[in-house]
Parts: C-alpha cells; structure tokens; sequence
C-alpha cells in the first residue's frame, strides 16, 4: 500500500509539474560526465614521445670490414646507418680532426660571400673487390709515367707525372718518416687536391686534402693514421 501511495504521490507531482523529473536526470547525467572524465583522465598516458636521436658513432662493415665512424661525419644521410655498405663518403676538421657540424644554409644572393676556404680532409671508405692495392699501384704503375727528375725539400719528395700520360698536370708527393704517398693536382683557377690512398683489409681509403697543407706534411700524414686508427682497430 505505502509503494502504490507514493507512486502516486509522484504522479500528481509529475502531472502538477511535468519538468519536475529533468532534474534528476540532468543531475545523473552530469556524475556519470565527470565519472567518464575522471577514469579517462586517469587512463590517459603520461608519457611524451622523444624522438631517437642518432648515436655518435656507427659501426658499419665495408667489404667485409668493421668500421665505427662518426654519425656527424657521414656526409651523405643515406649513408647514416649502421651495418654493411658498399660506400662511406666523411669528413673531417682539420686540424682539430673533429666531424663538422651542420652546414649552415645561405641564401642565392649571399653564398658567393659566404664561401670559405677548405678546412677539412674528406674520407672516402669504399670495399675494393681484389682491385689493384694502392701499394701496388705506387709501385708498379705511378713509376711508368713519371719524370726522372724529382726534388726533395724537407723530406718530401715531388715527382711530375709526364705530359700525355693519364695523371698528367700531377705531381706525386711521398717521404717515408712518417709515411706518406699524395698524387696531387697542381694550383690552377681551383686550387690543387691531394688524394693519398691505404687498404685495409677488404676496404681502401682515399684521403683528399688541399695540396697547400703539405707544407706541413708531417701533421697531415699524422692526421691521416689517426683518423684511420679511430675508425678501425684489430680487435674490430
């Protein structure tokens, strides 16, 4: 009897004020809102997504042998990864020896007063697949084509390649404490390149520098064993 009275009860209320019955539904309405909030707010990660930033250096096998270079002196981004490639193109701060930073972008009208002079030694890494050892070639091939005449000027020997001959407009720079072998471009509208070439291993590296650093010879063929020992060990 009590139920059937107050059923009733709220049926002459909702006849009496048909918008009574909102109030209570708006206001479930409402917690079960904040209740949604709350459980999502609650669930929702905390954690922010950081990018990977590239290691310092990259442990990459050239013809078959390890090398760890420095990811900043890769020049090339298609080459910034880690494990085997045909081909690692470098370069490096001289005399510092440190990899460049990223190169600066000019715009049309100020790049021709932006150009700087050359202040590194590129490195390329390439595997030689039982080509000719550059040894070899200094030995047997270079000697063909030289002059006979050769000058020495503080333990550095120049030799000219001869006119006709496929490095002519070259001279061949070597001592051998420290070691070192350069073939060289000579001094024109551009100034002369030097590229001096080791194996290793099943790899060659090609050395390019600017040919008026051989006025310091020495510090440029301490430079080159050092970036060599940097990027290969015998332990690998």
């Amino acid at each position: 009897m009590t139920l059937l009275s107050t059923a009733q009860h709220l049926a002459r209320d909702t006849r009496r004020n048909p918008r009574a019955h909102i109030v209570p539904i708006m206001l479930s309405a409402v917690l079960a809102a904040g209740a949604i909030a709350l459980v999502a707010y609650l669930l929702w990660p905390t954690y922010t997504t950081v990018p990977a930033s590239d290691p310092s250096r990259l442990p990459v096998s050239v013809g078959g042998t390890l090398f760890n270079v420095p990811t900043a002196a890769v020049r090339m981004k298609v080459q910034r990864h880690s494990g085997p490639q045909e081909r690692v193109d470098l370069s490096f701060l001289y005399p510092s020896l440190e990899a460049p930073a990223a190169p600066k972008h000019y715009s049309a009208d100020t790049v021709e007063d932006k150009v700087q002079p050359i202040d590194r030694i590129f490195v390329s890494i390439a595997a030689h697949h039982d080509s000719m050892a550059p040894g070899v070639r200094i030995r047997t091939i270079y000697p063909r084509y030289l002059d006979a005449a050769a000058a020495t000027d503080d333990g550095l020997t120049s030799r000219a390649f001869r006119d006709g001959s496929p490095y002519a407009g070259e001279d061949l720079f070597s001592a051998s404490e420290p070691a070192l072998t350069a073939r060289c471009t000579r001094d024109t509208s551009t100034p002369g390149m030097c590229l001096s070439e080791r194996r290793i291993d099943g790899a060659d590296l090609t050395f390019r520098f600017p040919r008026s650093w051989l006025a310091q010879w020495r510090d440029i063929a301490n430079a080159m064993e050092r970036l060599a020992a940097q990027m290969h060990s015998a332990k690998g």
